[in-house]
């Protein structure tokens, strides 16, 4: 019988989500509704020296944005609970004996002095990874060293003590990852990793196996930083006996600077002015802020779409994706195995593409909350008429007050390179009488009505309409350059055309 698919987005409530984090959020949820799976999300905040206050709700507030919802979490109950580690923790030291039960795990009572003292004993034998391993534990402090009753006369005193899984010296471990085929290991590359730490609290690797056996995880899906610790969960999975119900594997790839070298952080996207994270975020021990996605003014149907394609392409020239038609395409043979490249301009593009995607009235109502931010009055009517003439040069919605201000308030200054360069007699002397027959027409007025009565002005003072064109723009725009003169006619309507007009005639000097 087929196993229901079941993933977990598993973070740690030890900063702000990275965007490489909810990637694999992203891809988790994706693979789940293409096989009509589960996805759930684990707090998995075992190292308590690392929480961070507010992280946690971060993670949450994050999804919801982007519409990643788990079918179980620590807030949306499920039958495999509770979803936080720390609450879980009691049932971890039952799995940890059992391994030393079995041989495969034992007691270490080494202080952190005679643990440093190991270090620097290998370091100064020039051995380049130190390591607490099937060599190095002969000389320690531990169960396999010290006589029976020894350990536990030590155990019966209280004395602090971690449990380390006992790697075997000589063996070859193989895992068959999903992305990058076999991969083929040799235990003597790997340490005696900590399993049970001395405050009784698990490590990643004890809970991070637990649970997901416990929690019927099929697929685990995570980034490459993670590759390292899977010959260790491949053998864990073997000593609990779980080998037949083991999850298969898929570290994705990582997601690279803008120029391909190394790592994406934090400090290339300061330095470089993008977000990095999907929210505000503001560090509760710094101080320090970072700027989010939201923030900045991405769609999450923008941001999603653009994710989607950091390491992931549907194998056709498509790059428009609804989620619902990201879960038809996703695939998991479709994931590269190399890293990324971060291109913060192409997330500029989806954005413009789903920007643009909007109704005029969708748009309008973001122009309508930025108006009303600055105590600016506009109706809906012009609302939806500024954002159909600048909707074509934003990226954001912000920029939607940005370029329609000059219809929105009149310009109290203009554009002092073009004033010199076109506005001259001939300038004057046709907006002048361009104005003269606003005011005089009794015909309805219109973007194609203003356009004639341009026109005729011109026509009748001789002069060229081209060349006076970018002076008209000046007066009535304060700029030399934007949308068509003719709708903004339009838009402004009368009075205020010939109120525009009239400054820029008493104020601009031949």
């Amino acid at each position: 019988m087929t196993r229901e698919v079941r993933v977990r987005f598993a973070p740690s409530p030890t900063g702000a989500l990275h965007i490489g984090g909810v990637r694999t959020a992203l891809y988790n949820y994706l693979f789940a509704k293409k096989h009509q799976g589960k996805f759930l999300l684990r707090i998995e905040d075992t190292d308590q020296n690392r929480f961070v206050p507010g992280a946690e709700e971060y993670i949450k507030n994050s999804l919801e944005w982007l519409g990643i919802i788990p079918d179980e979490s620590p807030w949306i109950s499920g039958p495999h609970g509770p979803y936080r580690q720390s609450e879980r923790k009691p049932m971890y030291k039952q799995y940890a004996l059992d391994l030393i039960e079995k041989g495969h795990a034992y007691y270490a009572f080494d202080t952190p002095e005679e643990l440093d003292a190991m270090r620097e004993r290998l370091t100064a034998a020039r051995v380049v990874s130190p390591q607490y391993n099937s060599i190095t534990r002969t000389q320690m402090k531990n169960s396999l060293t010290l006589p029976e009753d020894e350990v536990k006369a030590r155990l019966a005193s209280g004395e602090p003590y971690v449990i380390r899984v006992k790697i075997p010296r000589k063996e070859e471990v193989r895992l068959n990852d999903m992305i990058r085929g076999w991969v083929l290991v040799h235990s003597n590359t790997l340490d005696d990793k900590v399993l049970m730490k001395s405050d009784g609290m698990p490590t990643y690797h004890l809970a991070n196996i637990v649970d997901d056996h416990l929690m019927g995880i099929t697929h685990v899906i995570r980034g490459e930083e993670w590759l390292p610790s899977a010959p260790l969960h491949v053998l864990l999975y073997r000593y609990f006996g779980w080998e037949d119900t083991m999850p298969e594997f898929a570290h994705l790839p990582l997601l690279l600077k803008p120029d391909g070298n190394g790592k994406l952080s934090k400090r290339d996207a300061d330095k470089q002015g993008f977000p990095i994270f999907p929210l505000n975020w503001t560090d509760p021990a710094t101080g320090d802020r970072a700027v989010g996605f939201r923030e900045s003014g991405y769609l999450p149907e923008a941001f999603l779409n653009f994710l989607a394609f950091l390491g992931w392409n549907p194998g056709d020239q498509k790059e428009i994706f609804s989620m619902e038609e990201l879960v038809d395409a996703f695939s998991v043979e479709r994931i590269g195995k190399s890293g990324t490249k971060f291109d913060i301009n192409k997330a500029k593009w989806y954005n413009e593409q789903y920007l643009k995607a909007k109704s005029d009235k969708e748009l309008a109502s973001y122009l309508l909350q930025d108006i009303q931010k600055e105590g600016l009055e506009l109706d809906q009517e012009q609302a939806v008429q500024i954002v159909a003439l600048v909707k074509e040069r934003a990226t954001f919605p912000s920029d939607l007050i940005k370029e329609g201000r000059f219809l929105i308030q009149t310009p109290e200054k203009f554009d002092e390179t073009v004033a010199s360069k076109k506005w001259n007699q001939d300038a004057v002397t046709v907006l002048s009488a361009f104005r003269s027959k606003l005011i005089s027409s009794q015909e309805e007025f219109s973007p194609l009505a203003a356009k004639s009565l341009l026109e005729a002005a011109a026509e009748e003072e001789e002069v060229k309409l081209g060349k006076v064109m970018q002076a008209v723009r000046l007066a009535v725009t304060g700029v030399g350059a934007g949308p068509d003169l003719s709708e903004i006619f339009g838009i402004l309507g009368k009075e205020e055309l010939v109120k525009r007009i009239t400054f820029a005639l008493d104020t601009l000097v031949v």
